[in-house]
């Protein structure tokens, strides 16, 4: 399992989400692989333990809300609702606003545990944005006739 957060990634996981059909182990495997960043580090901890032992489980609702519990602590299931033969799983980070103010983030599919972990894909992939600095850090040449000069006048 990889620590780190690739931002190809993320956009490869929320298309194999949206085309499964189900869920299955080696699809939450790579869930957990690719997105997860705090599971690794939490190494055998109780809660991968549990985790795991879902996994195993095939018990996929309660294994994504498991794994949305640690990987986004700070978020919340907001809403879901089922239409029309799709689930639909809003996460916000402001569960009591209304609806209307707030920037929650969606994700739906016929499956209940794919829907919670596209929403959960989706989130981490506007974290990951987030995180990026929007003008690229080139350090610039350091020229020999360039030397810094204190321009304050102390007098």
């Amino acid at each position: 399992m990889t620590a780190h957060l690739r931002p190809h990634d993320l956009p490869s996981l929320s298309d194999r989400l949206r085309n499964a059909q189900a869920m299955t182990p080696p699809l939450m495997c790579e869930i957990i692989e690719k997105a997860c960043r705090r599971f690794p580090s939490l190494g055998q901890s109780e809660r991968t333990a549990r985790v795991m032992h879902l996994v195993e489980a095939e018990a996929w609702t309660d294994a994504a809300l498991a794994l949305m519990e640690f990987e986004l602590p700070l978020w919340q299931v907001r809403r879901i609702a089922y239409d029309e033969g799709e689930w639909h799983c809003a996460l916000s980070r402001e569960r009591e606003l209304p609806d209307w103010l707030d920037a929650a983030v969606e994700g739906c599919h016929g499956d209940l545990a794919i829907a919670l972990l596209s929403a959960c894909v989706e989130v981490l992939a506007i974290a990951v944005e987030a995180s990026r600095p929007s003008v690229s850090s080139v350090r610039a040449a350091h020229d020999s006739l360039y030397e810094p000069v204190a321009c304050d006048h102390f007098g």
